[in-house]
């Protein structure tokens, strides 16, 4: 009979595409992995992987058959989170996932909350790029992601929590006076810093730009915001930086922000789940907690800064 066990490792194979990193994910000894597989070959009739020397290839049925595998495993994690989570909300093991451009900012200010108003959380966190949680949640090794709305997949469903605008932020003697408001036409005239390919702030912040300018020259790329911002302050171009990072990676005197004209360029961010999780009172739970945390009374509300840097007043 088909077990669990045996399309787990078949998932795993199909993720790693090499049998010693699969048994090291599955925590258990190679042969072991390779033996369940070749019974579960033999059960299905079919072969499903092609062994090389160096890597797995999966056959074009162990393709079909790793991606029915991974549905039924999620279900099945589904199906446990179901009996476990009937109760309180927030109670138990939860694994959540947050891109890099909110975790270091809305973290601080939410953990501290979370465990006090629900200390039988057990949270398991993970930050990496929308198309790795995405993944990931796909195949049911995360519960819910913090990220930017929309998510355009018809097994996901998303509560939107606040608004974060974007800001300029160019060199302290860049002539744009302080406290005017600022276009994309203003960007067109100055090197535009960004992040590497694969955040989605380099996409929202280009799709701004082009909605002006027809196309963006980008030459400077970084994998973080505090290296951005180092290059707008050494004077090597200007940048986008979201509202909520602020007060955390704006410091630096050699540095002024300035506000956009209306219809100012913003991010929504909010939770997605799969929409056959069973545990969406955690996750409505979860996201009460995070506009607590943030001041954010209702979710067309923008999440404020506590701080006001000098030329971007609201």
């Amino acid at each position: 009979m088909l077990t669990l066990r045996q399309l787990r490792y078949l998932d795993a194979l199909a993720r790693h595409r090499h049998f010693g990193r699969a048994a090291q994910d599955c925590a258990v000894s190679q042969p072991a992995l390779s033996m369940q597989i070749r019974e579960l070959e033999e059960l299905l009739g079919a072969e499903l992987v092609e062994r090389r020397q160096n890597r797995v290839l999966l056959t074009e049925i162990g393709v079909e058959v790793a991606r029915r595998a991974a549905l039924i495993l999620s279900a099945a994690r589904d199906l446990t989170d179901f009996a476990r989570h009937s109760g309180q909300p927030l109670c138990g093991p939860l694994r959540l996932g947050v891109i890099p451009t909110l975790a270091p900012y809305i973290l601080p200010r939410i953990l501290p909350k979370l465990h006090a108003e629900h200390p039988q959380l057990r949270l398991e966190l993970i930050e990496t790029q929308t198309k790795t949680l995405l993944a990931e949640l796909t195949r049911g090794a995360l519960d819910v992601l913090l990220l930017a709305l929309p998510v355009d997949q018809p097994d996901i469903e998303s509560l939107r929590l606040f608004e974060d605008r974007f800001l300029l932020a160019v060199p302290a003697d860049d002539p744009l006076r302080e406290r005017a408001r600022v276009s994309a036409q203003d960007v067109d005239q100055r090197n535009l810093v960004l992040l590497e390919e694969g955040h989605c702030l380099r996409d929202q912040a280009l799709a701004y730009c082009a909605r002006a300018r027809g196309d963006v020259n980008t030459s400077l790329g970084a994998t973080s915001l505090a290296t951005i911002l180092q290059m707008v302050a050494s004077g090597y171009g200007v940048t986008l930086v979201p509202e909520v990072a602020v007060d955390v990676e704006v410091r630096d005197d050699r540095v002024k922000l300035l506000r956009f004209h209306e219809p100012q360029p913003q991010r929504d961010v909010g939770l997605v789940w799969r929409r056959t999780s069973p545990r969406k009172q955690d996750f409505t739970a979860l996201g009460e907690v995070v506009q607590k945390a943030l001041d954010v009374p209702g979710p067309a509300r923008a999440a404020p800064m506590s701080r006001r840097r000098r030329g971007a007043q609201a």
